[in-house]
């Protein structure tokens, strides 16, 4: 479980730069998010996200442990395929990673990360993640809703209104 959290850290940071929030910015509704990890025994997970243009930029912009302003990034965006590639330094250790994200971010979009780090077992780790836009959210979804794959539903606003404030840096 400790290896999908910090693999998920990554990945969701991977997706977090500011140059890259603006390139990969989701169209509004409901997204699906299909997430694997080669080499893994953990079955793939699948989440349904609500969005609206606020709630994907703060899905796109936590860096989970992560501080941003101890990453260095490169950006490059071609066509329809967004390059991001980090070095960071996390608790102390070197953390790299890549990722390729391809598609329209309309409709559908898949991710690869692949991450190094001393944290991760064998110091290596790829994610890759498949998304597609379902529609609009249903009625009694709100942007913000992220439906886990065991059916729980949390949402990313009511969490930050209960996290507790960041230490200044």
């Amino acid at each position: 479980m400790k290896i999908i959290g910090i693999a998920a850290a990554l990945a969701v940071f991977c997706t977090t730069s500011a140059l890259a929030v603006d390139t990969m910015s989701r169209k509004p509704g409901l997204w699906e998010v299909k997430t694997s990890i080669e080499g893994s025994n953990a079955p793939a997970r699948t989440v349904r996200q609500c969005i609206d243009a606020e709630t994907d930029k703060m899905l796109q912009s936590s860096a989970g442990p992560f501080n941003p302003a101890a990453c260095k990034q490169k950006v490059q965006t071609s066509g329809d395929t967004t390059t991001t590639d980090f070095t960071c330094t996390v608790a102390g250790k070197p953390a790299t990673a890549h990722s390729v994200a391809s598609g329209n971010f309309d409709s559908a979009y898949t991710m690869t990360v692949a991450a190094e780090s001393p944290a991760l077992p064998g110091g290596k780790m790829v994610m890759s993640m498949d998304a597609k836009w379902l529609g609009p959210c249903a009625a009694d979804e709100r942007p913000g809703d992220i439906v886990l794959s065991n059916g729980r539903t949390v949402n990313i606003l009511d969490m930050k209104k209960l996290a507790p404030p960041s230490a200044p840096r």
